[in-house]
């Protein structure tokens, strides 16, 4: 597929380096700044034009006439909007995909049709991540949580702690713990390996677990790898960005609510716009300020603002002074595992975030929705069943009959509105969605085929 990215920003060079590793992809990337793009073309084997993105001498030198999409991610909203209105009007791009961020906009769908603003899909990574945030703060011992199915499945991951019922024997036992909860895991994670689970693997302390259930299900499987935490009351954000503000309006009528800001200014329009949210004016790693909301006694501890040396050193005082679980926005890869190893709970990346949305509108076959898992070293989708048993090479076989790259695993399937977990003898019927992890994301492509169908189905 030939796409053409614009931005090599953070999220535009995540984007460039995933889809740069498959083969199948022929990637340009466009920006102002020529060493963002040096940067890009030393690690990668893409093309790249320097300029700016909306114009159409750029987009024509970038391959406009003939790419199948274009994603426009400048940290810009108007480039965005214009550089896919410029894609569609003169070049008559089938896809147009554009990050906006302003909530005035957002809110107003009517500006993104064909007769206004050509744009196919919009990406709103502060929301994405708002989202994201609400979730590890309903389950507060997960690690990760991901939604399939228009939520009807979770994927999450879990830290194995010593002394939860599972840990210490075989997969297998959990349904003698839990009878009437079916749930699967997907994949395991020893010491930073992956181990794809059997029935006779035995679940060890540090285990990083990923299994998949139905939503309602979620509490009850987390009990099964370790104590189960008490929702989150008590909860300070650190940061009244886009972001934090949002992350405080979602959660201020179940949760009290703190944002520490460090503008003045900032904080009296946060003020103003939350009905239930204290918010404070300071800097969140002032250890009088935290003491004095008495830190030790919060359940969450939040730092989102932009400067992520910022968020890491807030979460660090915080978690010294007693906060039970803290999380840092975290852009840089190497920040966040060096962040995770003891120093934050929870190392929020909005790359890896907001990829997940890009993805699943470049995937082949019928898939629905991508996570980006592991910090893009794994992935888990949802992919559409289609055609029959003469067209498709998944429709009219057993889950066991399928066959799936090394690594990939089945968690579960829905069916309408029933979810049911992966048994190997389940046969797959036409329009089931299944949720499948990857371990080694460069096996994608394989799964995309695997759900494409063939010409002789109509």
């Amino acid at each position: 597929m030939k796409i053409i990215i614009l931005g090599a920003g953070q999220v535009g060079s995540t984007v460039a380096r995933h889809l740069a590793k498959e083969e199948v992809n022929d990637i340009t990337v466009v920006d102002l700044q020529e060493k963002l793009l040096r940067d890009l073309q030393d690690r990668l084997d893409i093309r790249t034009v320097q300029g700016f993105a909306s114009h159409p001498a750029v987009l024509e030198q970038a391959g406009a006439e003939d790419a199948e999409m274009v994603i426009a991610v400048t940290d810009s909203d108007e480039t965005n909007m214009i550089a896919c209105q410029v894609a569609y009007t003169l070049f008559h791009t089938p896809t147009k995909i554009a990050r906006v961020r302003e909530a005035d906009y957002l809110d107003r769908p009517q500006l993104f049709k064909q007769e206004a603003l050509p744009v196919d899909v919009l990406i709103s990574p502060e929301q994405l991540v708002t989202d994201y945030i609400r979730k590890l703060i309903m389950y507060p011992g997960a690690l990760q949580v991901v939604d399939f199915a228009a939520g009807r499945v979770r994927l999450v991951a879990v830290r194995a702690f010593f002394g939860g019922p599972l840990v210490g024997h075989e997969l297998k036992d959990i349904k003698k713990h839990i009878p009437n909860v079916e749930t699967r895991v997907a994949a395991i994670y020893r010491k930073g390996q992956p181990i794809i689970p059997e029935g006779d693997t035995v679940v060890e302390v540090d285990d990083e677990v990923f299994f998949i259930a139905a939503r309602k299900n979620i509490r009850v499987v987390i009990s099964e790898l370790r104590k189960l935490d008490r929702p989150a009351r008590r909860v300070i954000i650190a940061g009244g960005g886009n972001i934090g503000m949002r992350l405080a309006e979602s959660l201020e009528e179940r949760n009290q609510v703190k944002i520490i800001e460090r503008s003045p200014e900032r904080a009296q329009r946060i003020a103003e716009r939350l009905q239930h949210t204290l918010v404070l004016t300071g800097d969140a790693a002032d250890e009088d300020l935290l003491r004095e909301e008495s830190i030790e006694t919060v359940d969450i501890f939040c730092a989102v603002t932009n400067n992520e040396e910022a968020n890491i050193l807030s979460a660090m005082v915080a978690k010294r002074m007693g906060a039970k679980k803290v999380m840092a926005l975290i852009n840089r890869p190497k920040y966040a595992e060096i962040a995770e190893d003891g120093l934050v709970d929870i190392a929020i990346s909005p790359q890896q975030v907001t990829i997940g949305s890009l993805l699943a509108h470049i995937r082949r076959g019928d898939v629905t929705t991508v996570h980006s898992l592991r910090r893009g070293a794994a992935e888990a989708l949802e992919a559409v069943a289609h055609g029959d048993a003469e067209t498709s090479k998944v429709v009219g076989r057993t889950i066991e009959q399928i066959p799936l790259p090394e690594g990939a695993t089945i968690g579960a399937l829905v069916r309408g509105e029933q979810v049911l977990m992966a048994h190997r003898d389940i046969m797959i019927e036409p329009d089931d969605h299944l949720i499948l992890f990857v371990v080694d994301r460069s096996h994608v492509p394989e799964i995309e085929k695997l759900f494409e169908v063939s010409v002789a189905f109509t």
